[in-house]
């Protein structure tokens, strides 16, 4: 069966066409309607959106939007997603050290899953708390002027969560 936004994300859908006049500024939303019901967004998801919201909005418009942010995932990703600032104020701040740090603890370069599917890491850029690094965002809680201690720390925690 193709995808469908879950009951919850169609009654928020429901809610946000007459907050929209414009309809392409429903694709934003509605990507993260389709993150949170899948935990990623795909290309069944997309077309979904597009022929959701209808003309004037097409794949190639939805596809765009998708690309460009890097809020939304291109692939599924563990129960936690650990983003780390990769952007110069933060790597002169020793981005590069907690990066290095959660890789080698979990077993995995960044862009990688660990095989229980428990954590992702990635590099990105700029998550605009410039003046708190080194950051890393962790599914939707930042964590400012991170030290390998600190990381150690959230980890355990993290792995006691599941």
């Amino acid at each position: 069966m193709a995808y469908q936004f879950s009951q919850d994300s169609e009654k928020r859908f429901q809610r946000l066409i007459p907050q929209f006049p414009s309809k392409r500024s429903l694709i934003l939303p509605c990507l993260f309607l389709l993150q949170t019901d899948k935990g990623f967004v795909d290309q069944e998801g997309m077309q979904y959106i597009a022929d959701r919201i209808g003309a004037p909005v097409s794949l190639a418009q939805v596809h765009g939007v998708a690309t460009f942010y890097t809020m939304y995932n291109k692939k599924p990703v563990g129960k936690f997603h650990i983003q780390i600032c990769g952007n110069i104020s933060c790597y002169l701040a020793g981005s590069d050290s907690i990066t290095e740090h959660v890789c080698s603890k979990l077993g995995i370069e960044a862009g990688e899953t660990t095989k229980d599917k428990k954590f992702t890491v990635d590099e990105v850029q700029c998550l605009g708390a410039c003046g708190f690094g080194p950051v890393a965002q962790i599914n939707d809680r930042y964590y400012e002027n991170l030290t390998p201690e600190m990381i150690e720390n959230i980890l355990s925690e993290l792995d006691k969560q599941v």
